[in-house]
């Protein structure tokens, strides 16, 4: 009998396209992945690649070649684009534990030689001054709500407190504001990305998709060397953005900025009638029409069952997708920031503006800095609506973090386990966890049989708003 082995191919000794042939001709050779490695080149390997995958389209062999990819001093707007892709892993930078220094913002190469450029440059520069000016009367407050330990040096003191008041400050950092993050993905994902980027609208993003070809092309010169931009996504974008829909009249003033819009009325039914079906013999609609038969103690037994041993850390079972919800949420930039990391659900947000009014933390206000926030905000307000006029793409840039955003979000009820506890944890920032607690609180009502097994952070999000903002 064969032994088993497990063994790396290592992208230290052969390049990630060999690695992906490897793998690929193991469907119909007999031997073993050293084996078949050993008999190839990088010649050999572009040539299968281009006769399988470019030739024929089996472009999932392309998902065995992975690339790591460095991207430094790209805008927070750009870098939605870069993060855009679902199965793909990344590291940002946080604006929750680092600063940013005056200069540390992008100028659009649309405005190169724009008579709007001077004025983007100097409110640009307004938004960081009064960032950087915000730090010292916010940390000294936080610094009097937890005092320095015993022995313990500034610096470590410092870093203990930090995020508490980074966090804060953070609101008035705009989308230009540029940052670092490291992507690693397959090069079928990195193909994709590439065609999206260069059929983007904003000129940044299609540089950066150009510049991640050139860097691809030295480590899979085949796999994403026909990478372009693709005239579906350039015209519809084009087309349906220059609609008029209803985007230019004022807007509603509804407090509503969270609703359920839909979900699956019969999604506990479902859910429950699949955990039966995965560990029966039954048809799926046999399944079902039991579990519509039980009683709703029987339901509590079945769910229970189901549910209650999840720990902290544990993952539920895949049967819980069954069941879906669709929110329409309005947060701030901020909390979107950490929102779109979850990219198993189905996201799409509205373009960056200032015309759904901006969220005050409570601690910029208790700082004595409530004039100084709203000075900037303004004055970022005023930029957007003529830079709007010229280029809506471009006016996204001077959005503060701080300014609210239409998102629309669909995902299934694993998926809001996955969020809702992590996202309502003690540590998380306080704009997410009211988003957290308010989902919750939505699915609860519609679903309490399964949703009382989250395990959230005791609070509510009425009470995240009262203690963390003074206008929202």
């Amino acid at each position: 009998m064969p032994e088993r082995e497990i063994y790396l191919l290592s992208p230290r000794s052969l390049s990630p396209e060999t690695i992906a042939v490897a793998f690929a001709k193991t469907s119909r050779s007999p031997e073993s992945f050293r084996a078949i490695a050993a008999e190839l080149s990088d010649e050999k390997s572009a040539q299968f690649h281009e006769k399988w995958v470019v030739g024929y389209g089996h472009a999932s062999v392309a998902e065995h070649a992975v690339l790591h990819i460095a991207f430094e001093n790209v805008s927070r707007l750009a870098i939605e684009s870069i993060e855009g892709n679902r199965l793909a892993s990344y590291t940002e930078k946080s604006t929750r534990y680092q600063k940013w220094g005056l200069d540390d913002f992008i100028v659009p190469p649309e405005l190169e030689g724009h008579p709007l450029c001077g004025e983007y440059v100097d409110t640009t520069r307004f938004l960081f001054r009064t960032y950087a000016e915000s730090l010292d009367p916010v940390r000294n407050l936080i610094f009097e709500r937890f005092p320095r330990r015993e022995n313990e040096k500034e610096e470590a003191w410092d870093r203990r407190v930090r995020s508490k008041y980074v966090d804060v400050c953070r609101f008035i950092l705009p989308a230009a504001s540029l940052a670092n993050v490291g992507m690693t993905a397959n090069a079928r994902v990195l193909e994709n990305m590439i065609r999206k980027m260069l059929s983007h609208e904003l000129e940044e993003v299609r540089q950066i998709g150009a510049r991640v070809k050139e860097v691809a092309l030295g480590e899979t010169p085949t796999l994403v060397k026909y990478a372009d931009a693709v005239p579906y996504l350039v015209e519809t974008f084009r087309e349906i953005g220059e609609l008029e829909i209803g985007s230019r009249k004022p807007v509603n003033e509804s407090r509503e900025w969270c609703t359920l819009t839909d979900y699956d009325q019969d999604g506990e039914n479902k859910v429950l009638a699949a955990a039966l079906y995965r560990f029966g013999e039954m048809s799926y609609v046999e399944a079902l029409a039991h579990v519509e038969s039980l009683s709703q103690d029987q339901k509590d037994t079945l769910a229970a069952s189901l549910l209650r041993r999840l720990d902290k850390f544990d993952i539920p079972l895949r049967e819980l997708e069954y069941c879906t919800y669709t929110f329409d949420f309005v947060m701030d930039q901020g909390a979107y920031a950490e929102f779109k990391r979850h990219r198993m659900m189905t996201q799409t947000p509205q373009k960056l503006t200032t015309r759904l009014g901006y969220t005050t933390p409570r601690l910029i206000t208790e700082a004595g800095f409530a004039s100084q926030y709203e000075e900037a905000m303004e004055a970022a307000a005023n930029l957007y609506e003529k830079l709007y006029r010229d280029n809506p793409n471009v006016a996204q840039y001077v959005v503060p973090n701080g300014f609210n955003r239409r998102v629309l979000a669909q995902f299934n009820l694993r998926e809001a386990f996955a969020f809702c506890q992590l996202r309502s944890a003690a540590n998380a920032h306080f704009s997410i966890r009211r988003v957290a607690q308010r989902m919750y609180e939505k699915m609860a009502r519609v679903h309490p049989l399964l949703t009382k097994y989250m395990k959230l952070h005791d609070e509510t999000w009425q009470s995240v708003e009262e203690g963390s903002f003074t206008k929202v």
